[in-house]
């Protein structure tokens, strides 16, 4: 088994190792709260539900890859963008890690049999809503992915050594609610993540690879 430092393997155990502070951090700490500081009292002040994304890890040798979604234009939130699979924990769901686990069948068709959940990270508190709960798994290799057209365009990956190189971490800024935000961006093979899922993607940086 390899262990260079964008295998499946060594992610899974940076994932592991870095639940051992998880609770001595917080969301302020990371990502985007440090680009918009000012933000923070606004989110503090909402009532947030409480949902969960996944991260999935392909065991791919010595070049792990992570899945991508992009969503369908037809959507209410976020429609069109790069995501994680995810949304909303449901009353049956027993953790976050279910959550994220039925989420991913449901939109890309991703079996639970071929998923490993090896941590979690802080909380991202979105201006949409959500206290977001990003979810890091391994996924092994076998698996088919069938989209669900209704929520997702098109499904891909991008190696775990692209995302995890700083030097890709663009940024760029817009207007939200009336003011001047700014977020991270990652264009990858003409896709743009950028947003909350690029926000998401900085924070592995930042705790597992930093």
């Amino acid at each position: 088994m390899s262990f260079s430092p964008y295998s499946a393997a060594d992610f899974r155990r940076r994932a592991t190792e870095q639940m051992l502070t998880l609770g001595q951090e917080s969301w302020r700490d990371h990502g985007d709260s440090l680009l918009n500081p000012s933000v923070i009292p606004h989110i503090e002040g909402m009532t947030l539900r409480d949902a969960a994304v996944l991260i999935p890890v392909v065991d791919d040798g010595t070049e792990a890859r992570v899945i991508f979604t992009q969503r369908t234009a037809t959507l209410r939130k976020h429609s069109g963008q790069v995501a994680f699979p995810g949304g909303a924990v449901d009353e049956e769901d027993t953790d976050v890690e279910a959550a994220a686990m039925r989420e991913a069948e449901e939109e890309i068709g991703l079996a639970r049999r071929f998923v490993e959940p090896v941590g979690r990270l802080p909380q991202y508190k979105a201006l949409s809503g959500f206290s977001i709960t990003p979810v890091l798994a391994v996924v092994q290799p076998g698996f088919d992915l069938v989209p669900n057209p209704a929520e997702v365009e098109k499904v891909f990956d991008v190696p775990l050594s692209f995302l995890m190189d700083p030097r890709n971490h663009a940024q760029g800024s817009g207007i939200w609610l009336g003011s001047e935000r700014h977020y991270y961006r990652m264009p990858y093979e003409g896709h743009d993540i950028w947003g909350i899922t690029a926000g998401i993607v900085r924070v592995i940086y930042e705790r597992l690879y930093a």
